[in-house]
């Protein structure tokens, strides 16, 4: 038998649970103080007449999402779903004691439809799904998979949307120093079960990515929300990894409120509402997403034209169940305008090649500066995760575009 086939494997097959008394203690301990520091305020439209369970789709750009979750579901009993690494983090029996149900991103996982029903339909308790999967990179919505529309015709459910604003710039995936500011949310009645039986799953995914559209960049400037932290600006260059100036990729840096390009030596100052100010000469892109949309287009004509293509020897972990990393040595992470592959020694077992295809990888998880222990990407399959560390400086951005965008273009979206 193969090392491999000796590793225990995560259960995705067990039955969610009820959350435990310690679901309560966590709203009052931390949820509910954490709230009342930052000041906060929930608006509810709509929400009336929508009885009994319904699932709830919110927006997701930081663990205070899940504060704010559940400040606006109190009192009622919630289900929801996190990767495996949380479960890793905080212990299994905890989470599934929780009622959270553990599953892995950007994988087709029948299990996680059929738990989510259950928690509906035999729990009676309300669901709540993070559709975009991950933390937003830039304050505007991430990914929305086109599966959601068949999932949301399959549970025959109200739908709810929590669309939170403050989170993100409070404290962004690339500067993870909570600056603890004001938050708000809009929770709002989407569909009815009637109504979402009689649209087609297309027309749902189309009213979803209409209501879901948010930027919390430009929440910030319009409310003219003070972030004023000494070192606002710091880890900018890994979201704005290519020059708008001179095109250099790699080369972009930051540090307290600056951000420059070491290259052509461009250099812009992140104000307290969060816009850019260019040092010297004319300001491209004041507002931050204008940027981080500008390289994207960037991968995207890189991939149309046939020339993206990305390499790295990297160092991979992997994650089989909730209890540990294990160490697969150094690896390659390959990606083309079709593809994405690693390769790597599996459980001691060489020439191990991992491929994922553009059509069949819908985004891809990215975390700057992992436990620190470097930036990494994060591919699964359904009973396993590579996470693969760089050795290439601010490339993960790139990847997450590219790995989008080549979706896009494989399935004609």
């Amino acid at each position: 038998m193969k090392k491999a086939d000796k590793i225990k494997r995560f259960d995705f097959t067990k039955k969610a649970k009820n959350p435990c008394f310690l679901m309560y203690a966590a709203k009052w301990i931390i949820s509910w103080p954490d709230l009342e520091k930052r000041g906060y305020k929930i608006t509810k439209t709509g929400m009336e007449d929508v009885k009994g369970p319904y699932l709830m789709l919110v927006t997701h750009s930081s663990m205070v999402d899940f504060n704010l979750m559940l400040k606006a579901t109190h009192p009622a009993k919630v289900n929801n779903v996190m990767t495996i690494e949380g479960f890793r983090d905080y212990t299994e029996p905890l989470m599934r004691s929780l009622g959270v149900i553990g599953t892995r991103k950007f994988i087709t996982d029948v299990h996680l439809i059929k738990n989510i029903k259950y928690c509906l339909d035999k729990l009676g308790n309300i669901f709540v799904l993070f559709p975009e999967a991950r933390y937003s990179l830039d304050g505007c919505t991430s990914y929305l998979p086109r599966s959601l529309g068949k999932l949301i015709k399959i549970l025959n459910v109200p739908v709810v949307v929590l669309k939170i604003h403050g989170n993100f710039v409070s404290c962004p995936q690339w500067n993870k120093v909570n600056k603890k500011k004001y938050v708000e949310a809009e929770m709002k009645k989407l569909l009815t079960a009637e109504e979402a039986k009689s649209m087609s799953a297309d027309e749902i995914n189309e009213l979803i990515a209409e209501k879901f559209r948010y930027d919390d960049f430009k929440w910030q400037y319009d409310n003219k929300l003070v972030i004023d932290h000494p070192t606002r600006a710091e880890g900018l260059h890994c979201l704005l990894y290519k020059c708008c100036e001179c095109g250099t990729e790699g080369k972009m840096y930051s540090k307290g409120t600056k951000l420059w390009c070491e290259h052509c030596k461009k250099s812009w100052n992140m104000d307290e509402y969060g816009r850019l100010h260019a040092d010297e000469g004319d300001t491209r892109f004041a507002h931050i997403p204008d940027w981080s949309n500008w390289e994207r287009a960037c991968v995207r004509e890189e991939i149309d034209n046939g020339t993206y293509y990305f390499e790295d020897n990297v160092r991979i972990d992997t994650l089989p169940n909730s209890i540990k990393f294990y160490k697969q040595g150094m690896g390659k992470f390959i990606q083309t305008p079709t593809e994405t592959i690693v390769e790597c020694t599996y459980y001691g077992e060489e020439g191990y090649r991992l491929v994922r295809t553009a059509k069949s990888l819908e985004s891809m998880h990215i975390e700057y500066d992992y436990l620190g222990k470097g930036d990494c990407v994060d591919i699964s399959i359904p009973d396993d995760s590579f996470w693969c560390y760089l050795s290439k400086r601010d490339a993960i951005t790139k990847i997450s575009f590219a790995t989008e965008e080549m979706h896009k273009k494989a399935t004609g979206r």
